[in-house]
């Protein structure tokens, strides 16, 4: 008996010595809970009760190298619609519908959806989110928004990019630089009851957006507007399937202006250019039939049903960058680099003596100058002046593949520039041991691989600025949303590519390739230019395509500014000293004053 008292007794108190256990745990909980991390769960309630509506961040500017805005924002409106709070559906339907220009079977699937929150449209103008404001509808929520905004239209649209529709940037600096201009969205806070209806007299809580930071770029409106014409001028004339042209700072890698023509209006970045630009030239003489037919056409060409092509295909050819997305065949502007490379080893020197009698045979190939007749006779700045492409061959032999492939690198031309846009290309070469002595003599002379321009441009610079690689950029510095602080962007230079001699006898040789050579068509009066010609020829070799093109400095003996212009399939007259020169000579006597 006194036993099973004793263990009874044992029983009550392990009961007892539990629960006083698990309450002093719930009343630990308990202060945890409502003193520790009151504030916490203080504002998990509020959530409960609150309805979020994101509020956009203006986009940060994006500015020239003298301030003028090249990128902005406009303001827009979006409208919702709360389920729960809708008291006069058939309203809401009908002005929405009208003022939105949508189907009224559309409005209404959204307005009758049940849902914390249904997004109508985006990107409506404010004039007419205001009046739908104005009508007080329950239910129909319009908040103000940002689009983005180019007051330049198509000026340097290839490089400046675009966003879409959720404000992030697609192409160009404005997605190379999404995190610079992008900002914090902000947020519309609503209280609610238990049903998600608003509460009256509450009012909202709002956490404001924080606007983007402003980009500065190196561009000049100013030059870009001047090269872009001039571009635009010299496709019309050869009728020339597309023209680019790059204007930089050989020094420091500033690219003053990008032009790729044609270029595409950013405003509307879904609209192609080739078929609009067909249609407009079609209806300038022609009859109202005649250019809805045209305009027919051009819509089935877009729809792909003439050449197989989506649209979406077509619009990613338009957007592209040809000076850094695409590759081409320098041809004689590539003489610039065996040139420097020739030069630096010590297998030539400016008073070597060469003959050419129209041809150099390598091997069993047989392969021609540009002059069939020969040049005869000559030194190696006269073979430079006359573009002569058995003196080239000659300098790239005596180099050998193994010491050439070695300043191809060197120089840089086998990895990227590191430009700051997207997609940049990479140089298309032999493989050393694939390179046999005919293809080291075509590479001499600029065929049988491919370079971006940007890269060809890149190496130049480096070759006439002492032997410093620059990193090609068109971002100078990001600045606060209100311009009171900023940081300047800083990018690689590479010291040592070859040897201030070489670099002086190189812009020396240069210089009389312009001012008695085959590049006297960019002769200006009372400054020093370099620069070289080049006339290539398209694959397949048959079908009698080229690009013409010309890399030109100035002044030749301290650069301070490069262009190049590359004409793709021009009719006519092609050669590069012809069409190409003159158009760097009209550039860099518009911009003389401001370099």
């Amino acid at each position: 008996m006194k036993k099973n008292r004793t263990f009874h007794k044992k029983k009550v108190w392990t009961i007892f010595l539990l629960c006083a256990v698990m309450m002093l745990g719930l009343a630990g909980r308990l202060v945890y809970l409502m003193g520790i991390r009151a504030d916490y769960y203080g504002e998990k309630a509020q959530e409960l009760h609150e309805r979020e509506r994101p509020i956009k961040a203006a986009r940060g500017k994006i500015v020239d190298a003298k301030g003028k805005v090249l990128a902005s924002n406009k303001i827009v409106c979006t409208v919702s619609v709360i389920h729960s709070q809708i008291k006069e559906p058939e309203k809401i339907i009908s002005l929405l519908s009208q003022k939105l220009e949508l189907s009224e079977d559309t409005v209404r699937k959204k307005v009758e959806k049940i849902s914390s929150i249904e997004r109508i449209r985006t990107n409506v103008e404010k004039k007419v989110g205001d009046e739908i404001r104005k009508a007080g509808l329950a239910g129909v929520k319009v908040d103000e928004d940002y689009k983005r905004y180019y007051p330049w239209n198509s000026l340097a649209s290839r490089v400046l990019g675009f966003t879409g529709a959720d404000n992030q940037g697609i192409i160009g600096l404005e997605v190379e630089y999404e995190e610079v201009l992008s900002g914090e969205s902000g947020k519309i806070l609503t209280t609610t009851d238990a049903r998600g209806i608003e509460l009256d007299g509450v009012g909202e809580n709002r956490k404001e957006p924080k606007t983007g930071s402003t980009l500065r770029t190196s561009l000049d409106i100013s030059i870009q507007e001047y090269v872009q014409q001039a571009a635009l001028k010299v496709m019309e004339e050869k009728q020339a399937e597309r023209v680019s042209i790059l204007l930089m700072n050989p020094q420091n890698g500033e690219i003053y202006a990008c032009v790729n023509v044609p270029e595409f209006d950013l405003n509307a970045p879904f609209t192609l250019n080739t078929a609009d630009e067909k249609v407009a030239e079609k209806t300038k003489d022609n009859t109202a039939e005649t250019a809805m037919a045209e305009i027919s056409a051009a819509a089935e060409t877009v729809a792909g049903t003439d050449s197989g092509s989506s649209k979406q295909d077509l619009l990613n050819q338009m957007w592209r960058n040809p000076c850094l997305n695409d590759t081409y065949e320098p041809g004689s502007t590539f003489k610039i680099i065996t040139m420097a490379a020739g030069l630096e080893a010590g297998v030539v020197s400016t008073e070597d003596r060469f003959f050419c009698p129209g041809y150099k045979v390598v091997e069993d190939r047989r392969i021609h100058c540009a002059k069939r007749t020969g040049h005869g006779a000559q030194n190696f700045v006269q073979g430079a002046e006359n573009s002569c492409n058995p003196v080239f061959i000659e300098v790239g032999q005596r180099l050998g593949v193994e010491n050439y492939y070695h300043y191809f690198k060197a120089f840089g031309l086998l990895k990227k520039t590191g430009v700051d846009l997207p997609g940049e290309a990479g140089t298309i070469m032999h493989k050393m041991e694939n390179m046999g002595n005919v293809e080291l003599a075509t590479v001499a002379f600029g065929q049988s691989f491919q370079i971006t321009p940007i890269q060809l441009a890149t190496t130049v610079s480096s070759l006439i600025n002492g032997g410093r690689r620059i990193t090609p950029h068109f971002g100078v510095s990001v600045l606060s949303s209100d311009g009171t602080s900023g940081r300047k962007l800083e990018y690689p230079v590479e010291t040592g590519v070859i040897s201030e001699k070489t670099s002086e006898t190189v812009r020396s040789i240069l210089e009389k390739v312009v001012s008695e050579g085959s590049g006297r068509n960019a002769r200006i009066e009372g400054c020093t230019v370099g620069g070289k010609t080049a006339t290539s020829q398209t694959l397949p070799r048959s079908a009698n395509r080229y690009i013409s093109s010309f890399l030109g400095f100035m002044p030749a003996e301290d650069p301070q500014i490069l262009g190049l212009c590359i004409i793709h399939d021009p009719q006519g007259v092609y050669y590069g000293g012809a069409i190409a020169a003159p158009v760097i000579k009209n550039i860099f006597e518009a911009v003389l004053e401001r370099v």
